[in-house]
């Protein structure tokens, strides 16, 4: 097996190595690492999680190391972009963890905090900067940066900065620093927009490929719960009040709705904190701090703020929402079953969700064990259970149209998913409408679902009681060896 000691690197960062107790590097780490050190651009294919940061970081290091140079005032020798304030920071930190033994500086800009700090930490002698795109062409005009230097430039989840709008900033950018320089980009997946970007920015790269996005980690639990959206509140707070939970993050789509789900679930008496776009970077580090150190549980997040969590000890990962796009998906529950350990991933799937459970499934080609069925009926042509799911709703009596009792025996009308996640329409043709922008009806009175008991005599309500196979679920045991691998 590889050791970090047989790449070849400085010893300086073998000595940080060592006194992080990290000796056996990733798969990444060992396919990318001899090849940046031998001056190759980089292609790579990776997720989160799979030890990135150090693998470009590493060998960076080690190639700065080898040519010091005297720099002109406010110039860099090597930028590193990523999508989000955490995982800037995040990526920074390991910087100065590994070049800790060296006399490499590094610095982290990012938005949301006030100027002056980052512009005097520019003002020292900076090897390597950490940054977002906007913040960085900000200082860049502000003329408190040079990029006239840059010997390297690493491009960190190109995939997620396309998604953010950043190209525009990453084309700007790229008029600004060197043509001969080292570039590395990084990606979950590799669509041709990231192509194109790659064919723009590298020479020649060598491809390495490691985890890619449609696979999920063996060591990771799935189990999907289908429920009604007005169950979920009270079905993640009895998700998450098993004895085993260590650390969870729970999933939402929106920046409301993950302050929602922190309110629901401190009036069930579970404290949690949410980081999103619309908190500030203090309340986002506090609650990131906190989830670190172990003194708060749980964390709710949206997808854009939890690409900087990079925390050892999440055992659970809950999606209250499921993600519109199927990669999220895997990007999600990649958070917990790190560096050896199990993990149990839960998803909430309303009968508007189905659609984006197929693709997931398709996409992971993994179907998905179903726990604890919550009965559901809201008076729209259902759409067909999964092949996985035994016992659905095609064996209910509460059936039919708006609010009218479907005849014993007969079957529901079944609605097949279109092609691309697109849900059929109504048996009456007319237009359906997204769930966001559907009207409410409380003067309707009480849903089907909340009046109509089950054949088998059990309440919709009842049917929370299938997460007791949270409370009876046996953890398996944590690998807590002498090996650990880098980040």
């Amino acid at each position: 097996m590889t050791k970090f000691t047989d790449l070849g690197l400085a010893e300086p960062l073998l000595k940080a190595l060592a006194a992080e107790g990290y000796e056996t590097p990733t798969p990444i780490q060992a396919q990318a690492i001899p090849h940046i050190l031998q001056g190759r651009d980089l292609l790579g294919a990776a997720q989160t999680g799979t030890g990135k940061t150090a693998a470009f970081s590493l060998p960076m290091l080690h190639r700065l190391l080898a040519k010091p140079r005297q720099m002109p005032a406010r110039a860099v020798r090597a930028l590193i972009l990523s999508p989000t304030r955490e995982l800037s920071a995040q990526i920074e930190a390991s910087i100065r963890t590994y070049a800790r033994f060296t006399s490499l500086k590094s610095t982290v800009i990012f938005g949301g905090v006030p100027v002056g700090k980052q512009i005097r930490a520019l003002g020292e002698k900076v090897d390597i900067l950490v940054a977002t795109p906007g913040r960085l062409l900000d200082l860049v005009d502000q003329r408190a940066v040079s990029l006239r230097e840059i010997e390297f430039l690493v491009l960190d989840e190109a995939d997620q900065m396309l998604d953010l709008g950043f190209i525009h900033a990453l084309r700007r950018i790229a008029t600004l620093i060197p043509k001969e320089r080292h570039t590395l980009l990084f990606s979950a997946t590799m669509p041709k927009p990231i192509r194109d970007i790659a064919s723009a920015y590298l020479t020649d790269p060598v491809e390495v490929a490691v985890a890619p996005v449609a696979t999920t980690a063996e060591k990771i639990d799935q189990r999907v719960i289908f429920t009604e959206a007005h169950d979920k509140p009270a079905l993640l707070a009895k998700t998450l009040n098993v004895p085993e939970l260590e650390r969870a993050i729970v999933f939402t789509r929106t920046k409301h709705g993950a302050d929602k789900v922190v309110r629901q679930l401190g009036t069930s008496g579970i404290e949690a904190a949410a980081i999103h776009g619309n908190k500030s970077q203090s309340q986002r580090e506090r609650a990131l701090g906190a989830f670190r150190d172990g003194s708060l549980r749980i964390l709710v997040a949206t997808d854009i703020a939890a690409r900087g969590i990079d925390v050892d000890g999440i055992s659970h990962v809950v999606n209250f929402d499921l993600p519109n796009v199927p990669e999220t998906y895997v990007h999600r529950i990649g958070r917990t079953a790190r560096a050896g350990a199990s993990g149990l991933a839960i998803a909430f799937c309303t009968p508007e969700e189905r659609g984006d459970l197929a693709a997931i499934e398709k996409l992971t080609k993994v179907a998905i064990t179903p726990i604890g069925a919550v009965p559901y009926w809201d008076g729209r042509t259902p759409k067909k259970p999964p092949q996985n799911q035994r016992g659905g709703r095609g064996q209910q009596q509460n059936g039919g149209g708006r609010g009218q009792a479907r005849p014993q025996g007969q079957q529901p009308r079944v609605g097949k998913p279109e092609q691309g996640g697109q849900r059929s329409q109504p048996a009456n043709g007319s237009q359906r409408q997204e769930r966001h922008e559907r009207p409410r009806h409380p003067e309707r009175g009480p849903r089907p679902e909340q009046a109509v008991q089950r054949k088998d005599g059990a309440s919709a309500k009842e049917g929370l009681g299938g997460v007791a196979f949270l409370q009876q679920r046996t953890q398996q045991p944590r690998t807590n060896g002498a090996r650990r691998r880098a980040r």
